[in-house]
């Protein structure tokens, strides 16, 4: 069947690109970027591209420095978990295995979260089975102090010194002082606040806006501090929308598009569904008569062979779920049989193949600009 997705254009930059690329440009290599003495790779979590140009007018400096053409693709899922192991590895879900925010562990059938899964027992240590580009060259992580050592710093950013800094103000400061003081370095600075405020309140909240600002403020700063030669590219790992409660859809106990449906993990935008033995496309018909105008609807096999997850590696295959629901119009699902009903308050939301889940900023500024 065909499945009607959106195609990228065929010269799009991937994200899975940027980090790679910002490293080789430390030594002359790039064929997106200037050589630089140091680079630094900004991510803005959730700051999509759409979200930046409906916001221009309170992100001043970001705006005048991006170029029409300066975005990238984050990766399918478009998910903090799935795409900063694409940003931080240079490979696609399906190579190293983190394929969604929440998916069942094919060995123990649990269904795991894909940033806190570690520490919760449910993720083995080698489940991120890509080499961060962090080893074998002198890099620097400069982050928040809660994720300093958790399961998933570890997975991806191996071999990089990591930093725990609080403020966003004094993140960015330490990434430009690491990157005089060390040259030759890579220095990863990630900054959570703007996604952390977009599912609370909605992107298009005034909560949003005020955040934005904030870091328009402190990219502007960044530039003045970083030296000439020193590389800076400021990009996000996804976009997002706003889905309002009156959208959202709600499984029950008595609802037939759960029939043949063991687990559901995945997220609002994009459930991974895990069917009973032979199911799978029972399940798939019901969610495409039902949900086709609002979602994509696709087995597993289909999406492999659409090269949504890119290469798949056989031991990747299994954590994908057997039927896929990739929401495109503002709708978000939800297990309504669970206890927890906290997700449901979240306003802002991402995973999906949209282009505002999708497509994310490339700033280029120093060296690079």
């Amino acid at each position: 069947m065909s499945l009607s997705l959106p195609a990228d254009p065929p010269a799009a930059r991937s994200l899975t690109g940027v980090a790679r690329e910002a490293i080789a440009a430390l030594d002359g290599r790039s064929s997106w970027f200037a050589p630089a003495t140091s680079a630094i790779v900004f991510v803005v979590d959730g700051l999509g591209a759409a979200n930046l140009t409906a916001r221009s007018g309170h992100a001043r400096f970001l705006s005048s420095h991006r170029g029409k053409k300066d975005v990238a693709r984050s990766v399918f899922p478009s998910t903090t978990a799935a795409a900063l192991t694409s940003l931080l590895t240079g490979t696609a879900p399906g190579e190293h295995g983190i394929v969604g925010y929440r998916v069942r562990v094919p060995e123990t059938g649990v269904i795991a979260n894909q940033l806190r899964g570690w520490e919760a027992g449910e993720l083995p240590a080698e489940w991120q089975r890509s080499q961060p580009l962090t080893l074998g060259r002198r890099s620097f992580v400069v982050t928040r102090p809660e994720y300093v050592g958790s399961g998933f710093t570890v997975a991806t950013v191996s071999g990089a010194e990591v930093e725990a800094v609080s403020a966003l103000e004094e993140r960015a400061a330490r990434a430009a002082e690491l990157a005089a003081r060390h040259p030759g370095s890579f220095v990863y600075l990630y900054a959570p606040d703007l996604d952390a405020i977009g599912h609370k309140h909605g992107w298009e909240s005034d909560a949003w806006t005020t955040t934005l600002e904030r870091v328009d403020a402190v990219v502007r700063d960044l530039s003045r501090e970083v030296a000439p030669s020193t590389g800076v590219v400021v990009t996000a790992d996804h976009g997002m929308v706003d889905v309002p409660r009156h959208r959202h859809v709600l499984l029950g106990h008595d609802d037939g598009l759960l029939d043949g449906v063991a687990d559901i993990g995945g997220e609002p935008r994009m459930l991974h569904l895990y069917t009973a033995p032979g199911a799978a496309d029972d399940v798939a018909r019901r969610w495409r008569e039902s949900e086709s105008g609002r979602a994509w609807v696709m087995t597993r096999d289909e999406a492999i062979e659409a090269g949504l997850f890119g290469p798949i590696g056989e031991a990747i295959r299994p954590r994908i779920g057997d039927v896929l629901v990739a929401a495109r119009s503002s709708v978000a699902y939800y297990d309504d049989r669970v206890d927890d009903k906290a997700p449901q308050r979240m306003v802002g939301q991402h995973g999906s193949l949209t282009p505002d889940e999708r497509i994310v900023p490339l700033v280029r500024l120093g060296a690079f600009a």
